[in-house]
Protein backbone atom coordinates (compact mmCIF):
# COMPACT_ATOMS: atom_id res chain seq x y z
CA UNK A 1 0.00 0.00 0.00
CA UNK A 2 1.42 3.36 -1.04
CA UNK A 3 0.46 6.95 -0.23
CA UNK A 4 1.52 10.06 -2.14
CA UNK A 5 1.68 13.79 -1.41
CA UNK A 6 1.79 16.20 -4.34
CA UNK A 7 2.56 19.91 -4.36
CA UNK A 8 2.68 21.25 -7.90
CA UNK A 9 5.31 19.25 -9.75
CA UNK A 10 6.68 17.79 -6.52
CA UNK A 11 5.26 14.32 -5.87
CA UNK A 12 6.29 12.23 -2.86
CA UNK A 13 5.13 8.63 -3.09
CA UNK A 14 6.07 6.15 -0.38
CA UNK A 15 4.74 2.92 1.02
CA UNK A 16 2.77 3.07 4.26
CA UNK A 17 5.76 1.52 6.05
CA UNK A 18 8.04 4.28 4.73
CA UNK A 19 5.63 7.00 5.85
CA UNK A 20 5.68 5.50 9.35
CA UNK A 21 9.48 5.16 9.42
CA UNK A 22 10.30 8.46 7.70
CA UNK A 23 7.37 10.59 8.83
CA UNK A 24 6.02 9.48 12.18
CA UNK A 25 9.47 8.56 13.49
CA UNK A 26 10.65 12.06 12.57
CA UNK A 27 7.95 13.29 14.95
CA UNK A 28 9.27 10.94 17.63
CA UNK A 29 12.79 12.29 17.18
CA UNK A 30 11.40 15.84 17.22
CA UNK A 31 9.96 15.22 20.69
CA UNK A 32 13.22 13.55 21.73
CA UNK A 33 15.08 16.62 20.48
CA UNK A 34 12.84 18.90 22.54
CA UNK A 35 13.60 16.81 25.61
CA UNK A 36 17.32 16.84 24.90
CA UNK A 37 17.32 20.64 24.52
CA UNK A 38 15.32 21.11 27.73
CA UNK A 39 17.63 18.83 29.70
CA UNK A 40 20.74 20.64 28.46
CA UNK A 41 19.24 24.07 29.27
CA UNK A 42 17.62 23.55 32.67
CA UNK A 43 17.57 19.81 33.41
CA UNK A 44 19.94 17.17 34.67
CA UNK A 45 22.37 17.74 31.79
CA UNK A 46 22.75 21.48 32.43
CA UNK A 47 25.41 20.94 35.10
CA UNK A 48 28.71 19.33 34.13
CA UNK A 49 28.99 17.62 37.51
CA UNK A 50 25.53 16.06 37.26
CA UNK A 51 25.75 15.28 33.55
CA UNK A 52 29.22 13.74 33.47
CA UNK A 53 28.30 10.26 34.76
CA UNK A 54 25.27 9.57 32.50
CA UNK A 55 27.07 11.11 29.51
CA UNK A 56 30.15 8.93 30.03
CA UNK A 57 28.00 5.84 30.62
CA UNK A 58 25.98 6.54 27.47
CA UNK A 59 29.17 6.83 25.41
CA UNK A 60 30.49 3.58 26.87
CA UNK A 61 27.11 1.99 26.30
CA UNK A 62 27.30 2.89 22.60
CA UNK A 63 30.95 2.16 21.82
CA UNK A 64 31.25 -1.24 23.52
CA UNK A 65 28.13 -2.81 21.89
CA UNK A 66 29.26 -1.60 18.47
CA UNK A 67 32.72 -3.05 19.09
CA UNK A 68 31.21 -6.36 20.26
CA UNK A 69 29.04 -6.57 17.14
CA UNK A 70 31.87 -5.75 14.74
CA UNK A 71 34.23 -8.20 16.46
CA UNK A 72 31.70 -11.05 16.44
CA UNK A 73 30.63 -10.48 12.85
CA UNK A 74 34.19 -10.06 11.56
CA UNK A 75 35.30 -13.29 13.21
CA UNK A 76 32.34 -15.22 11.76
CA UNK A 77 31.88 -13.59 8.35
CA UNK A 78 33.50 -10.23 7.71
CA UNK A 79 31.67 -9.15 4.55
CA UNK A 80 30.81 -5.47 4.32
CA UNK A 81 27.04 -5.95 4.11
CA UNK A 82 26.99 -8.09 7.26
CA UNK A 83 29.09 -5.59 9.24
CA UNK A 84 26.56 -2.84 8.42
CA UNK A 85 24.51 -3.78 11.50
CA UNK A 86 27.05 -2.48 14.02
CA UNK A 87 24.77 0.43 14.98
CA UNK A 88 21.82 -1.80 15.93
CA UNK A 89 22.89 -2.77 19.49
CA UNK A 90 23.95 0.81 20.30
CA UNK A 91 20.39 2.06 20.77
CA UNK A 92 18.18 2.12 23.87
CA UNK A 93 14.39 2.27 23.70
CA UNK A 94 13.80 5.10 26.17
CA UNK A 95 10.04 4.50 26.45
CA UNK A 96 10.34 0.79 27.21
CA UNK A 97 13.29 1.25 29.57
CA UNK A 98 11.54 3.96 31.61
CA UNK A 99 8.24 2.06 31.58
CA UNK A 100 9.87 -1.10 32.86
CA UNK A 101 11.77 0.92 35.45
CA UNK A 102 8.50 2.35 36.76
CA UNK A 103 7.02 -1.15 37.07
CA UNK A 104 10.05 -2.92 38.55
CA UNK A 105 11.41 -0.21 40.87
CA UNK A 106 10.27 -0.11 44.48
CA UNK A 107 11.61 2.54 46.86
CA UNK A 108 14.68 3.29 44.77
CA UNK A 109 16.52 6.62 45.11
CA UNK A 110 14.86 9.36 43.02
CA UNK A 111 18.26 10.11 41.50
CA UNK A 112 18.28 6.67 39.86
CA UNK A 113 15.40 7.50 37.52
CA UNK A 114 17.08 10.79 36.64
CA UNK A 115 20.26 8.86 35.84
CA UNK A 116 18.37 6.46 33.54
CA UNK A 117 16.52 9.33 31.85
CA UNK A 118 19.74 11.30 31.26
CA UNK A 119 21.50 8.17 29.99
CA UNK A 120 18.68 7.44 27.55
CA UNK A 121 18.55 11.05 26.31
CA UNK A 122 22.27 11.10 25.51
CA UNK A 123 21.84 7.67 23.91
CA UNK A 124 19.08 9.12 21.69
CA UNK A 125 21.40 11.94 20.66
CA UNK A 126 24.09 9.41 19.81
CA UNK A 127 21.62 7.40 17.74
CA UNK A 128 20.73 10.52 15.74
CA UNK A 129 24.41 11.21 15.02
CA UNK A 130 24.97 7.59 13.94
CA UNK A 131 21.96 7.73 11.61
CA UNK A 132 23.03 11.07 10.13
CA UNK A 133 26.66 10.09 9.55
CA UNK A 134 26.67 6.37 8.83
CA UNK A 135 23.19 5.43 7.61
CA UNK A 136 22.68 8.12 5.01
CA UNK A 137 22.27 7.33 1.31
CA UNK A 138 23.61 9.31 -1.66
CA UNK A 139 23.21 13.02 -1.03
CA UNK A 140 21.43 15.58 -3.18
CA UNK A 141 23.41 18.78 -2.65
CA UNK A 142 20.56 20.97 -3.92
CA UNK A 143 17.99 19.46 -1.52
CA UNK A 144 20.50 19.51 1.31
CA UNK A 145 21.18 23.19 0.65
CA UNK A 146 17.45 23.87 0.69
CA UNK A 147 17.23 22.05 4.02
CA UNK A 148 20.03 24.23 5.36
CA UNK A 149 18.10 27.30 4.25
CA UNK A 150 14.95 26.17 6.06
CA UNK A 151 16.99 25.40 9.18
CA UNK A 152 18.47 28.90 9.01
CA UNK A 153 14.94 30.29 8.69
CA UNK A 154 13.88 28.36 11.81
CA UNK A 155 16.81 29.75 13.77
CA UNK A 156 16.11 33.27 12.45
CA UNK A 157 12.48 33.00 13.56
CA UNK A 158 13.66 32.02 17.03
CA UNK A 159 16.13 34.92 17.22
CA UNK A 160 13.45 37.32 15.95
CA UNK A 161 11.21 36.38 18.87
CA UNK A 162 8.51 34.57 16.89
CA UNK A 163 6.67 32.26 19.28
CA UNK A 164 3.79 30.96 17.14
CA UNK A 165 4.04 27.18 16.72
CA UNK A 166 2.44 27.31 13.25
CA UNK A 167 5.45 29.16 11.84
CA UNK A 168 7.81 26.45 13.05
CA UNK A 169 5.45 23.74 11.83
CA UNK A 170 5.40 25.16 8.29
CA UNK A 171 9.16 25.68 8.13
CA UNK A 172 9.94 22.39 9.88
CA UNK A 173 7.55 20.02 8.11
CA UNK A 174 6.87 21.82 4.85
CA UNK A 175 10.50 22.82 4.43
CA UNK A 176 13.19 21.09 6.47
CA UNK A 177 11.61 17.61 6.65
CA UNK A 178 10.72 17.43 2.94
CA UNK A 179 14.16 18.74 1.94
CA UNK A 180 15.89 16.10 4.06
CA UNK A 181 13.54 13.39 2.77
CA UNK A 182 14.61 14.19 -0.80
CA UNK A 183 18.25 14.91 0.01
CA UNK A 184 19.23 11.40 1.14
CA UNK A 185 19.79 12.28 4.81
CA UNK A 186 17.30 10.35 6.89
CA UNK A 187 14.38 12.71 7.69
CA UNK A 188 14.43 11.81 11.39
CA UNK A 189 17.53 14.00 11.62
CA UNK A 190 15.36 16.92 10.49
CA UNK A 191 13.11 16.28 13.49
CA UNK A 192 15.98 16.74 15.94
CA UNK A 193 17.39 19.80 14.16
CA UNK A 194 13.96 21.43 14.08
CA UNK A 195 13.56 20.73 17.81
CA UNK A 196 16.84 22.49 18.58
CA UNK A 197 15.50 25.60 16.81
CA UNK A 198 12.28 25.78 18.85
CA UNK A 199 12.29 28.79 21.25
CA UNK A 200 12.96 28.03 24.91
CA UNK A 201 11.89 31.48 26.14
CA UNK A 202 8.25 32.46 26.78
CA UNK A 203 6.50 35.45 25.26
CA UNK A 204 5.50 36.65 28.75
CA UNK A 205 8.08 36.74 31.52
CA UNK A 206 7.18 35.77 35.07
CA UNK A 207 6.51 39.26 36.38
CA UNK A 208 4.28 40.23 33.45
CA UNK A 209 2.29 36.98 33.73
CA UNK A 210 1.74 37.52 37.47
CA UNK A 211 0.61 41.11 36.85
CA UNK A 212 -1.68 40.20 33.96
CA UNK A 213 -3.03 37.13 35.73
CA UNK A 214 -3.87 39.07 38.89
CA UNK A 215 -5.65 41.74 36.84
CA UNK A 216 -7.70 39.16 34.92
CA UNK A 217 -8.64 37.26 38.08
CA UNK A 218 -9.79 40.52 39.66
CA UNK A 219 -11.80 41.33 36.52
CA UNK A 220 -13.34 37.85 36.56
CA UNK A 221 -14.30 38.21 40.22
CA UNK A 222 -15.82 41.67 39.81
CA UNK A 223 -17.74 40.77 36.65
CA UNK A 224 -20.44 38.79 38.47
CA UNK A 225 -21.66 37.11 41.60
CA UNK A 226 -20.15 33.92 42.98
CA UNK A 227 -23.09 31.82 41.78
CA UNK A 228 -22.90 33.23 38.23
CA UNK A 229 -21.79 30.89 35.45
CA UNK A 230 -19.28 32.17 32.85
CA UNK A 231 -21.64 30.66 30.30
CA UNK A 232 -24.22 33.33 31.18
CA UNK A 233 -21.71 36.10 31.89
CA UNK A 234 -19.83 37.36 28.78
CA UNK A 235 -17.46 39.50 30.86
CA UNK A 236 -16.35 36.51 32.93
CA UNK A 237 -16.02 34.34 29.84
CA UNK A 238 -13.84 36.99 28.18
CA UNK A 239 -11.61 37.27 31.26
CA UNK A 240 -11.27 33.47 31.40
CA UNK A 241 -10.26 33.33 27.71
CA UNK A 242 -7.67 36.06 28.20
CA UNK A 243 -6.29 34.25 31.26
CA UNK A 244 -6.01 31.05 29.23
CA UNK A 245 -4.20 32.96 26.49
CA UNK A 246 -1.84 34.51 29.04
CA UNK A 247 -1.12 31.04 30.44
CA UNK A 248 -0.13 29.86 26.96
CA UNK A 249 2.12 32.88 26.46
CA UNK A 250 3.81 32.25 29.82
CA UNK A 251 4.93 28.81 28.60
CA UNK A 252 7.75 28.39 26.14
CA UNK A 253 6.94 26.95 22.70
CA UNK A 254 9.28 24.10 23.64
CA UNK A 255 7.14 23.27 26.69
CA UNK A 256 3.85 23.52 24.81
CA UNK A 257 4.98 21.32 21.93
CA UNK A 258 6.57 18.70 24.17
CA UNK A 259 3.46 18.53 26.35
CA UNK A 260 1.12 18.32 23.35
CA UNK A 261 3.08 15.79 21.29
CA UNK A 262 4.47 13.42 23.93
CA UNK A 263 1.21 11.42 24.38
CA UNK A 264 1.00 10.98 20.60
CA UNK A 265 4.55 9.65 20.37
CA UNK A 266 4.11 7.23 23.28
CA UNK A 267 0.56 6.03 22.61
CA UNK A 268 0.31 6.20 18.81
CA UNK A 269 3.64 6.54 16.98
CA UNK A 270 5.71 4.01 18.93
CA UNK A 271 3.01 1.28 18.93
CA UNK A 272 2.44 1.83 15.19
CA UNK A 273 6.15 1.59 14.52
CA UNK A 274 6.47 -1.56 16.62
CA UNK A 275 3.51 -3.25 14.94
CA UNK A 276 4.66 -2.39 11.44
CA UNK A 277 8.35 -3.24 11.90
CA UNK A 278 8.59 -6.00 14.50
CA UNK A 279 6.76 -8.61 12.46
CA UNK A 280 8.90 -11.53 11.36
CA UNK A 281 8.00 -15.09 10.44
CA UNK A 282 9.91 -17.61 12.51
CA UNK A 283 10.46 -20.88 10.65
CA UNK A 284 13.14 -23.54 10.45
CA UNK A 285 15.32 -21.36 8.23
CA UNK A 286 15.10 -18.46 10.69
CA UNK A 287 16.06 -20.70 13.61
CA UNK A 288 18.97 -22.17 11.66
CA UNK A 289 20.12 -18.72 10.56
CA UNK A 290 20.11 -17.53 14.17
CA UNK A 291 23.57 -18.99 14.59
CA UNK A 292 24.89 -16.81 11.76
CA UNK A 293 26.98 -13.68 12.12
CA UNK A 294 24.30 -10.95 12.03
CA UNK A 295 22.02 -12.14 14.87
CA UNK A 296 24.89 -13.31 17.06
CA UNK A 297 26.65 -9.97 16.62
CA UNK A 298 23.50 -8.08 17.65
CA UNK A 299 22.88 -10.41 20.59
CA UNK A 300 26.47 -10.02 21.76
CA UNK A 301 26.18 -6.25 21.52
CA UNK A 302 22.85 -5.98 23.36
CA UNK A 303 23.26 -8.65 26.04
CA UNK A 304 26.99 -8.34 26.72
CA UNK A 305 28.24 -5.08 25.23
CA UNK A 306 25.50 -2.71 26.42
CA UNK A 307 25.41 -3.72 30.13
CA UNK A 308 29.19 -4.12 30.25
CA UNK A 309 29.81 -0.77 28.56
CA UNK A 310 27.52 1.16 30.92
CA UNK A 311 28.48 -0.57 34.17
CA UNK A 312 32.24 -0.67 33.62
CA UNK A 313 32.33 2.95 32.41
CA UNK A 314 30.48 4.01 35.57
CA UNK A 315 32.89 2.07 37.77
CA UNK A 316 35.97 3.49 36.04
CA UNK A 317 34.62 7.06 36.08
CA UNK A 318 33.83 6.94 39.80
CA UNK A 319 36.99 5.13 40.86
CA UNK A 320 39.19 7.50 38.88
CA UNK A 321 37.58 10.51 40.54
CA UNK A 322 36.15 11.98 37.34
CA UNK A 323 32.67 11.96 38.82
CA UNK A 324 30.63 10.45 41.65
CA UNK A 325 27.51 8.35 42.04
CA UNK A 326 24.22 10.24 42.50
CA UNK A 327 22.90 10.56 46.04
CA UNK A 328 21.63 7.24 47.40
CA UNK A 329 22.65 5.30 44.29
CA UNK A 330 24.92 2.25 44.59
CA UNK A 331 26.80 0.24 41.99
CA UNK A 332 24.15 -2.48 42.25
CA UNK A 333 21.61 0.11 41.08
CA UNK A 334 23.89 1.08 38.19
CA UNK A 335 24.29 -2.60 37.27
CA UNK A 336 20.51 -2.98 37.02
CA UNK A 337 20.18 0.18 34.94
CA UNK A 338 22.95 -1.09 32.64
CA UNK A 339 20.80 -4.10 31.76
CA UNK A 340 17.75 -1.91 31.13
CA UNK A 341 19.96 0.03 28.72
CA UNK A 342 20.14 -3.13 26.61
CA UNK A 343 16.44 -2.86 25.72
CA UNK A 344 16.93 -1.73 22.15
CA UNK A 345 13.55 -2.84 20.78
CA UNK A 346 11.98 -0.10 18.61
CA UNK A 347 15.14 1.99 18.25
CA UNK A 348 17.25 -1.05 17.33
CA UNK A 349 14.56 -2.21 14.89
CA UNK A 350 14.60 1.24 13.33
CA UNK A 351 18.37 1.15 12.77
CA UNK A 352 18.10 -2.46 11.52
CA UNK A 353 15.77 -1.26 8.76
CA UNK A 354 18.28 1.41 7.79
CA UNK A 355 21.21 -1.02 7.90
CA UNK A 356 19.76 -3.96 5.98
CA UNK A 357 16.72 -2.59 4.13
CA UNK A 358 15.14 -5.47 2.24
CA UNK A 359 18.12 -7.82 2.44
CA UNK A 360 17.89 -11.35 3.80
CA UNK A 361 19.65 -10.26 6.99
CA UNK A 362 16.78 -8.04 8.16
CA UNK A 363 14.56 -10.84 9.50
CA UNK A 364 17.44 -12.36 11.46
CA UNK A 365 18.36 -8.94 12.84
CA UNK A 366 14.78 -8.37 14.02
CA UNK A 367 14.68 -11.71 15.84
CA UNK A 368 18.01 -10.94 17.52
CA UNK A 369 16.75 -7.53 18.63
CA UNK A 370 13.57 -9.01 20.11
CA UNK A 371 15.41 -11.83 21.90
CA UNK A 372 18.22 -9.60 23.17
CA UNK A 373 15.86 -6.85 24.34
CA UNK A 374 13.68 -9.39 26.16
CA UNK A 375 16.67 -10.92 27.95
CA UNK A 376 17.91 -7.49 29.03
CA UNK A 377 14.42 -6.49 30.19
CA UNK A 378 14.00 -9.62 32.33
CA UNK A 379 17.48 -9.48 33.86
CA UNK A 380 17.30 -5.72 34.39
CA UNK A 381 13.95 -6.00 36.19
CA UNK A 382 15.18 -8.80 38.46
CA UNK A 383 18.38 -6.93 39.33
CA UNK A 384 16.46 -3.71 39.96
CA UNK A 385 14.10 -5.44 42.38
CA UNK A 386 17.04 -7.12 44.09
CA UNK A 387 19.01 -3.87 44.42
CA UNK A 388 15.91 -2.11 45.77
CA UNK A 389 15.37 -4.83 48.36
CA UNK A 390 19.02 -4.87 49.45
CA UNK A 391 19.16 -1.08 49.81
CA UNK A 392 16.18 -1.17 52.19
CA UNK A 393 17.61 -3.85 54.50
Amino acid sequence: MSLSISLGELVLERSLLHWINDGLMAMFFFVAGLEIKREFLVGELSSFREASLPVLCAVGGMLVPALCDVTTVTMMDGTDRVVDGWGIPMATDIAFALGLFAIASREVPPALRIFLLSLAIVDDLGAVLVIAIFYTSDLSIMSLSAGGGFLAALIAANVAGIRHSLVYGILGIGGLWIAFLISGIHPTVAGVLAAFAIPARPHLDRQEFVRRGAHLLTTFHKAGQVEDSPLANPAQADAARKLERASDLAQTPLQRLEHALRPWTLLVIMPLFALSNAGVSIDVDTVNAFSSAVPLGILTGLVIGKPFGIAVTAWLAVRSGLTSLPEGVSFSHIHAIAWLGGIGFTMSLFIANLAFGTSEHLANAKVAVLVGSTLCAVLGSLLLRRSSASSNT
